[in-house]
């Protein structure tokens, strides 16, 4: 099977070397890709947006299986216009249709989502850019702290939260009245606060079957105790030791299915990852948000923890063709640790050369913001740089090992959180 993994990040390195893995793989393509793909798959030069250079190149290289594995060509339709191409040979799409993607393009859509399936979530209403007053009545209904969130993806900073509430006021002038975040803030939402823990459940899906994957924990904050702005992710963990057998199950029965059941209603061509983003509030699980792809740094610890061949499983779910096959685990623990750019999540510098990027020993590397320097070597190209990840049957043990690794790379101005899985007892 011929297989092209789209996209550049971590989350997409790590999608490859799951992929690689695979005795039914026979030629493993990413586009664009990074210097760590580069090491696994054939990189091509193209963009995920460019949708006739993406179809180019799956005639060209007669691609059995593209995995989508950004949120922007998805929400933007690729699976759709991929579908309907005349390609010489079969060719299966592993993402949902723009119907799907909106689960993650728009958080009212997701909302009046979860609201008609009766999906746990926080209290919440939407505004437009007409309702600015009818926005300040509901907020002032809610207690501290306030959460708004632009309705579209936003580049991903499209979400406020603030116990300040003349702050709050403010957000929701600059996004219905000024535009600060343009079409993707034609309307937004207010929602009540959730205060629990968070985690994250991924579900392999061709629209009616389903496989649950590894849970995880991420850590969205830049300093150590969960403290300063939040990024893409400066870690994660899976298993999550709260989420045992019991929570699980409410998170299946309460979420999982009914979010089937409503895509199925809902006429959804959704073949792909659905990534519930949780909270749990006393043992009860709440949804925060979809994603319609993988999570990023999380794919990097539930690929690890997948010990069967995940490529049947993939493909089927992407061809809607027989039952999806069961997928056995990994019961060690993984950790991540992201390293970053000095001045991440704000603006950083770029090029600086990295230095002890060899073999891992005992854990694994995946690059996330990388790029080809001169004379063979490897540069800093994005905020989140590469992720550190080890296993081991003990967290206190995989944690070290993670660390370990991360203290034998270093560049200029290099940042990297010391307290991943500390608060769940490593």
């Amino acid at each position: 099977m011929n297989v092209l993994v789209l996209g550049s990040g971590g989350r997409e390195h790590a999608l490859a070397w799951k992929i690689a893995s695979s005795s039914e793989c026979d030629n493993l393509f990413v586009a664009p890709g990074n210097p760590g793909t580069a090491q696994i798959a054939e990189n091509l030069a193209l963009s995920p947006m460019d949708f006739p250079a993406v179809a180019a190149a799956v005639e060209s290289q007669h691609i059995d299986l593209v995995v989508v594995g950004p949120e922007d060509p998805l929400v933007e339709g690729i699976a759709d216009f991929l579908r309907v191409q005349k390609f010489d040979h079969p060719v299966a799409v592993l993402g949902p249709d723009k119907l799907g993607a909106a689960l993650e393009g728009s958080k009212a859509f997701a909302k009046e989502f979860m609201a008609e399936f009766n999906i746990p979530t926080a209290r919440y209403a939407q505004f437009g850019a007409d309702d600015y007053q009818e926005a300040l009545e509901f907020l002032g209904t809610l207690e501290a702290p306030y959460v708004i969130k632009a309705d579209g993806l936003a580049a991903g900073k499209g979400v406020l939260i603030t116990l300040d509430r003349k702050v709050a006021e403010e957000e929701i002038a600059a996004i219905l009245i000024h535009g600060k975040f343009g079409q993707d803030g034609k309307k937004l939402v207010l929602e009540e606060f959730l205060s629990g823990i968070e985690l994250s459940v991924f579900v392999l899906t061709d629209g009616d079957q389903y496989q649950i994957l590894p849970e995880a924990k991420d850590y969205k904050r830049i300093g150590e105790g969960d403290t300063g702005l939040n990024t893409g992710g400066m870690g994660a963990v899976s298993p999550v030791p709260f989420a045992d057998a019991e929570f699980m199950q409410k998170v299946e029965e309460r979420i999982v299915q009914p979010s089937i059941c409503g895509i199925l209603a809902r006429g959804m061509d959704y073949r792909g990852f659905l990534f519930i983003g949780l909270m749990n509030v006393n043992g009860d699980p709440y949804v925060i948000e979809y994603n319609v792809r993988m999570g990023d740094p999380e794919t990097q610890v539930v690929m690890p923890r997948i010990k069967s061949d995940l490529l049947p499983t993939l493909h089927a779910a992407a061809t809607k063709n027989g039952k999806l096959p069961e997928l056995e685990l990994h019961m060690e623990h993984a950790l991540a640790v992201i390293l970053v750019s000095g001045g991440y999540p704000e603006s950083y510098e770029k090029g600086y050369p990295i230095q002890g990027l060899g073999d891992m020993e005992d854990g694994l590397l995946f690059h996330a913001g990388t790029a080809a320097g001169t004379s063979g070597t490897i540069v800093t190209q994005g905020g989140r740089v590469l992720a550190l990840v080890a296993m081991d049957s003990e967290l206190s043990a995989a944690r070290q090992k993670a660390y370990r690794a991360a203290s034998r790379i270093s560049y200029e101005k290099q940042y990297f959180r010391r307290d991943i899985g500390l608060d769940l007892g490593a």
